[in-house]
């Protein structure tokens, strides 16, 4: 087993699942974040079954599962008429057909117990990176406090403003897609005549960009409300910034009366600028890779973002443990063969924003087991 020192930039879903797997395969890791302690931030999460897998392999499903709704099925309806266009079945369906179910829950949740996972000495709060500097002795890290750090290898899990990725490839800007996300949360009580309320339901408007998304949250006490819709003039990234209700429900005043009612109950909504970086043709050096939103940022419309970062942590770690991958430059190449091809897709996929809108097939997505996915020659042999 190769063993070495392994700096992470960024405490988030990406950086925390790349500890603990690493750790789990006895590697020494340390992980960089800029955030001077962890704070309940974000609205939701929607783990679909092969997150869920993966994070089961971590050892954290369980935790998952005391605080989770898990929908019976994935439902998607005409924006207008009300019209079921495609349902499939979650919850023990999903899984009996692809080893766990599907599980929705405030992002707090999976990054508490992500946290819990991870000793306190293997993560350095209040460390924002600075200065990125490749050596033949390792990577040099010089952090604002006026602190550095040498690490062999620097994994980039530090999201769509990646340090990371500017060090790799220099500077450069994500690109505004046109498009804001309107999210809320209702307790369920306020949501009389609205159906399915203990499934994923995807309202689908005339224009791919034009949705409105519901999931429960908190055993299904909860609905999250998740809507977008084209505009220009709004390019303020932050998810925490407050948005308009009536703004919210006047975009959408054409659309099913079940799916207004949903809207009619939010009382306040929080409004979001989104961006996306095209793919990248390499995510790595002799010394740095990048994993999730720092490699590969998408469209929130397939509900993977999340969940191709997972997949990349655990992929990288069992790249990173395994001894036939003899220095970092190989394992990264390992890697990235694994994965490219696949998150590229969804990438792609989730700008076209088409996927389940018809039929109920999912296997390409959901059956993925990054714990078994071939590495090496038999990964490129795979995706071939």
């Amino acid at each position: 087993m190769n063993k070495r020192t392994i700096g992470i930039a960024g405490a988030g879903i990406g950086g925390l699942v790349a500890a603990i797997a690493l750790r789990r395969l006895g590697q020494d890791v340390t992980v960089f974040e800029q955030a001077s302690q962890f704070a309940r931030v974000g609205a939701d999460i929607n783990l679909t079954p092969n997150a869920v897998r993966a994070l089961d392999g971590l050892g954290v499903g369980n935790a998952l599962r005391e605080t989770a709704a898990r929908p019976n099925f994935r439902i998607s309806r005409d924006g207008y008429t009300g019209e079921e266009t495609s349902r499939l079945g979650m919850s023990q369906a999903a899984e009996e057909r692809y080893g766990a179910p599907q599980l929705t829950m405030h992002r707090a949740d999976l990054l508490t117990a992500l946290e819990t996972a991870v000793p306190s000495d293997c993560v350095k709060l209040g460390k924002k990176i600075v200065s990125i500097e490749c050596a033949t002795d390792g990577v040099h890290l010089e952090f604002a406090d006026g602190t550095s750090e040498t690490v062999d290898i620097l994994i980039g899990a530090d999201g769509i403003h990646s340090v990371v990725r500017t060090a790799l490839l220099g500077p450069e800007q994500p690109e505004f897609t046109g498009v804001v996300a309107y999210r809320a949360v209702v307790p369920i009580e306020r949501l009389e005549g609205v159906s399915n309320l203990d499934c994923f339901t995807k309202w689908w408007g005339s224009r791919p960009e034009v949705q409105v998304v519901t999931f429960p949250l908190n055993r299904g006490r909860d609905i999250f409300i998740f809507a977008t819709t084209p505009q220009d003039d709004w390019q303020l990234e932050s998810w925490t910034a407050p948005g308009d209700v009536a703004e919210l429900r006047e975009v959408y005043k054409d659309f099913h009366p079940e799916a207004r009612r949903l809207l009619a109950a939010c009382d306040q909504v929080l409004k979001s600028a989104l961006y996306i970086r095209e793919p990248l043709p390499s995510w790595h050096n002799e010394r740095m890779v990048l994993l999730g939103d720092a490699a590969h940022p998408m469209m929130p419309f397939m509900a993977q973002g999340a969940g191709q970062a997972i997949e990349d942590a655990v992929v990288l770690a069992r790249c990173l443990a395994d001894s036939h991958f003899v220095d970092p430059a190989a394992a990264f190449a390992a890697y990235q063969t694994a994965r490219h091809d696949r998150t590229s897709q969804i990438q792609i996929g989730s700008r076209g924003n088409t996927w389940l809108r018809e039929g109920s097939n999912a296997d390409w997505v959901y059956a993925y087991d990054a714990w078994k996915v071939p590495l090496g020659s038999d990964a490129a042999a795979v995706s071939a």
